[in-house]
């Protein structure tokens, strides 16, 4: 339990922000203090809106000093809690959005922790370049979010994760010092990277407030398909393939079930099916290349292959830049259109690419032996491993009686992912959902080197406690 914070060091901070730099007002804090699926609800006895990373370093200068717990929030788009405040002061970043520089030589792009993804990719095409990390709430999450939980996204398969599209930091310590690391190398080998060690940290070794980012060039050519499938098993079959034709140039590679579509079809307005008929799966492929015509070309290749050896049952390509829209609609709105359906046991997991039909052939088995009716959508990124396994309640049944069942359910899948070499958290994080049950799957000296680095930088635990080791 987060002990309340003492009334003089909320005047203090109050007064080093100024009346726009803090806010107490119940409908201002309202949306901040709840996930967007409803499964957290948090309190908090102030939000601070620091301005500039001097107002930052001020506040967890303040806050250390008097051993006040913190919680840092950027776009409150995470999905495991971790940005929902217990009690902590809660530190947003949404005033931080300046794009501070923008160089085309050296490919980079330096943008403060509040920026929006989106304002990102506005920024870099207007240059003529691109940062490649596509999220359906780019709208909303924020560069200090993304790489505080080191999202993934569906371009992982082509550029990594954000830890690989990050050249530099910029960020506030546990203790309140400004570490000004904002470099634009490619190479820099000397010593520990402590970068890295922030990208990921969900906060808790200090707080991100800008950073360098990769910008890459505008692609030439673009293609966009939707395919039905028979199974999993010929989805991987297809993506070897897609890999081959285009010589590495696959920018996406997705899977969905047809539950997931037909979730779409009841509760996304204005989603068509995207097929004459109806498949058991679905690929998303996007092809892009530097050359005028070559991604379109490959595609046509792939499709003319697949179809011809019986791998693939039909499908359709993009013509228009809308219809390549109507198609990624279809991938980003998985989750929302699941919401309308009832409690949910969400699994953000990953298994190697060679495992995933085996893992979703044995976690319905598994599931079913414990919910025989229950309805499981799996989506995700195949082309890196990371399926999204979501077991929703019986049609018609209990939310109150399926949500008791979620955790021993998720140990169940989570067992099965652990058994396969697999990860509990592919992208979204561990959080206030998965911090304790990570160390079932950890050794202990994995836990312990963890513990020692996080009580180096922060002895007095106030940056995120609630969230890993």
């Amino acid at each position: 339990m987060t002990k309340p914070v003492p009334a003089d060091v909320l005047s203090r901070l109050k007064s080093v922000l100024g009346e726009a730099g803090w806010s107490e007002d119940p409908d201002r804090l309202a949306p901040k203090l709840l996930e967007w699926r409803d499964r957290w609800r948090g309190t908090t006895p102030l939000l601070v809106l620091p301005k500039t990373t001097a107002e930052v370093a001020a506040v967890i200068g303040i806050c250390a000093e008097a051993g006040v717990a913190i919680t840092p929030q950027g776009g409150n788009t995470g999905l495991v809690g971790g940005q929902i405040p217990q009690g902590e002061v809660l530190l947003s970043t949404e005033r931080m959005r300046a794009i501070r520089d923008i160089d085309v030589d050296d490919e980079v792009l330096v943008a403060e922790a509040g920026a929006t993804l989106a304002a990102v990719h506005e920024a870099a095409a207007g240059v003529r370049r691109r940062f490649p990390v596509g999220l359906a709430s780019e709208g909303t999450a924020t560069v200090g979010g993304v790489i505080s939980t080191n999202a993934g996204g569906t371009q992982v398969l082509r550029y990594g994760m954000v830890r690989n599209l990050v050249l530099g930091l910029e960020a506030v310590l546990p203790n309140g010092e400004v570490w000004n690391g904002l470099k634009r190398l490619r190479k820099d080998n000397t010593g520990y990277d402590l970068k890295q060690l922030l990208i990921g940290a969900e906060g808790t070794l200090g707080v991100v407030t800008a950073a360098t980012l990769k910008l890459y060039p505008l692609l030439a050519s673009r293609a966009v398909a939707l395919v039905g499938v028979d199974a999993p098993a010929t989805a991987i079959r297809l993506l070897a393939r897609a890999k081959e034709e285009t010589g590495g140039g696959v920018e996406a590679f997705e899977l969905m079930c047809r539950l997931g579509i037909d979730f779409a079809l009841k509760n996304i307005p204005g989603t068509r099916d995207p097929l004459a008929e109806a498949h058991p799966w679905y690929v998303l492929a996007e092809f892009g290349s530097g050359e005028p015509g070559a991604a379109e070309a490959a595609m046509e290749r792939f499709l003319e292959r697949g179809l011809e050896d019986g791998l693939i049952r039909d499908a359709v390509v993009a013509q228009t830049e809308a219809q390549a829209k109507a198609i990624w609609a279809i991938r980003e709105n998985q989750s929302p259109a699941q919401k309308p359906e009832g409690a949910t046991w969400k699994h953000d997991v990953a298994v190697p690419v060679s495992q995933v039909a085996t893992f979703l052939e044995q976690a319905d088995a598994t599931v079913r032996q414990i919910v025989p009716d229950a309805r499981i959508t799996a989506f995700g990124h195949i082309g890196d491993g990371n399926i999204h396994y979501d077991v929703l309640r019986p049609d018609g049944g209990s939310d109150a009686e399926h949500s008791a069942r979620r955790e021993a359910g998720s140990r169940r899948v989570h067992d099965l992912v652990a058994s396969l070499g697999g990860s509990i958290s592919a992208e979204h994080g561990l959080g206030a959902m998965k911090t304790e049950e990570a160390r079932r799957y950890k050794s202990p000296v994995e836990v312990a080197a963890l513990e020692a680095i996080r009580a180096a930088l922060d002895p007095k635990r106030i940056m995120n406690p609630r969230v890993l080791f």
